[in-house]
């Protein structure tokens, strides 16, 4: 697919140990000629983590993207009025974010953009990265399965016997899963094997 022309936005949450792996992803999007947009959730810029500092992830993303980070929900919410948007990725995508969307909870940028993103009827990919998505957090998971105009990439468990609950998507398949979900399609199979 040409991404030349489409307008993106990226939503990164606080799944801190896996922000540096979507990193590439990203730049691949922005080298496939894709204009964009880092969205960054308070959990990545509040402290520091052993995977990084908040001002270090806030200078790589507007590094790759060329664009000023949206950190606040005064920021995204023109998303949904001026239609800034083909798509929004959000990558990774915690429990907590995920569980925040199922419930219609808009206390931050990432939840902010993507209701705005859903009003208007377009579409919005989630790569989760939780521990605990089979687990309390799995009828979560099954509410936003059927909503429309959300599509996922592909996850599996990511340490079946260590972290049973546990899912990951496959950061690879986010190129592939957005040229899906920007065709209204779920990239398939959506349940996939063992993710390192």
């Amino acid at each position: 697919m040409d991404f030349r022309g489409k307008r993106i936005g990226w939503a990164v949450t606080g799944s801190h140990c896996t922000i540096s792996r979507v990193l590439p992803e990203m730049r691949r999007l922005v080298d496939m000629g894709a204009e964009v947009r880092p969205i960054a959730s308070p959990a990545v810029l509040s402290e520091p983590t052993r995977f990084g500092a908040p001002e270090q992830w806030r200078a790589e993303l507007e590094a790759i993207c060329g664009h000023r980070l949206w950190t606040s929900v005064v920021e995204a919410e023109p998303i949904g009025p001026q239609k800034l948007l083909d798509l929004l990725i959000v990558a990774p995508c915690t429990g907590n974010t995920l569980a925040k969307i199922a419930n219609a909870i808009t206390d931050g940028p990432v939840t902010m953009a993507v209701k705005a993103q859903l009003r208007n009827r377009r579409p919005v990919l989630l790569a989760v990265s939780s521990n605990d998505l089979l687990g309390l957090n799995a009828v979560n998971l099954a509410r936003l399965l059927v909503v429309r105009d959300i599509y996922f990439v592909p996850f599996g468990q990511d340490d079946p016997t260590g972290k049973p609950r546990s899912l990951q998507s496959d950061l690879e398949l986010i190129i592939l899963a957005a040229e899906r979900a920007l065709q209204g399609e779920q990239l398939q199979p959506l349940l996939i094997g063992r993710q390192a």
